[in-house]
């Protein structure tokens, strides 16, 4: 089978959802065409799981302290640019064509009349999810971003609709956690607002990964280590710390319930996705969730104990099995058998 499969490169919780995935796909020997946007072809880093894949510039979001500025988010997208590479990818010759919230891929296929299968979180905000932060521009960015016939959607809840659990590595680490040590994932906010914030709790060894980290060494204090984007330092870090502080986006927090880190929240304000995560977790009461930069906010969540553990089945080969089969109904028994892998540890 050869699949043609489009990932979001904006942030990274898409493509460590394409990491998970990608080796389900090629055990089931599937041939599969990678293609990522979303940010500079260099900025792209430890990549080799996706062999020789192909990158456009797509669309991607602009931020400022922390919020979604969609004026410059409008003045930076080459609108031309895209339209070009929408209109020069070829679809023909695949059987699978795949979308993770990749608009290239999408629009390409539309235009083309190809079938697409979008997968991924985005797709499960046309259900009956929690919502919040919901405007027009946002809910118009949600359903028209990157389209596809049909939507699997990714969640922590079922929500009774056609979702299903995280997609991710579902290894456990076989180190126990160090409760004083806690990994700040926080790349759409300011960096010296992020020091400052973690500045007077000196009690706690918090390993800070920005993307401006690695010109921000001479200012790092003893208990703050501020560290440039590296999946591989990442993991190590990862392993045992006993806390995750970061944005509201979807992947790290999966992957934080899956490990059992007790899990603090901020999300992007502006965008809706995020906003809605945040009250998601806090609904199933499954994290923390601060609105601002609040010390106040991490000092109460520094003090409590670990918060639930959400463990998750083998996702991306139950997805794969689904897409290497003939039909691609998304059948409610399906669906519900993954679910019922999952375990809840209070």
């Amino acid at each position: 089978m050869k699949i043609f499969y489009g990932v979001q490169g904006t942030g990274n919780g898409h493509i460590t959802r394409a990491r998970a995935i990608a080796p389900k796909l090629k055990a089931a020997g599937a041939e599969v065409t990678w293609l990522f946007t979303g940010r500079p072809r260099q900025d792209f880093f430890e990549m080799e799981v996706f062999g020789d894949f192909q990158w456009r510039s797509g669309l991607t979001f602009q931020t400022r302290h922390g919020h979604v500025d969609y004026l410059r988010t409008a003045l930076r997208n080459n609108l031309v640019r895209f339209l070009k590479d929408v209109r020069s990818l070829d679809l023909t010759g695949y059987d699978r064509v795949i979308t993770d919230f990749e608009p290239v891929t999408a629009w390409a296929a539309r235009l083309q009349g190809v079938k697409t299968v979008g997968i991924g979180h985005q797709y499960a905000f046309g259900l009956d999810i929690p919502i919040a932060g919901a405007d027009f521009m946002g809910t118009q960015l949600l359903k028209y971003f990157a389209p596809a016939n049909i939507g699997l959607g990714i969640h922590w809840h079922h929500f009774n609709g056609p979702i299903l659990p995280p997609m991710i590595e579902t290894f456990l680490a076989d180190q126990p956690p160090n409760p004083r040590k806690i990994i700040v994932y926080l790349p759409f906010e300011d960096i010296e607002a992020i020091l400052t914030l973690l500045k007077p709790f000196s009690h706690h060894e918090f390993h800070v990964y920005h993307p401006g980290g690695e010109r921000t060494v001479s200012t790092q204090k003893r208990h703050i280590q501020v560290k440039g984007l590296s999946r591989e330092r990442f993991q190590l870090d990862f392993a045992d710390c006993g806390g995750v502080l970061c944005n509201a986006g979807f992947e790290l927090p999966s992957e934080a319930l899956h490990q059992g880190k007790k899990l603090l929240v901020k999300p992007l304000q502006g965008q809706m996705e995020q906003c809605s995560n945040a009250l998601a977790l806090d609904t199933l009461k499954l994290g923390d969730v601060m609105d601002e930069l609040d010390a106040a906010a991490v000092a109460q969540w520094l003090a409590k104990p670990n918060s639930s553990t959400l463990r998750f089945p083998d996702v991306a080969g139950a997805v794969t099995e689904w897409l290497m089969q003939g039909d691609l109904t998304l059948e409610h028994s399906w669906i519900e058998s993954v679910w019922d892998r999952c375990e809840r540890i209070s």
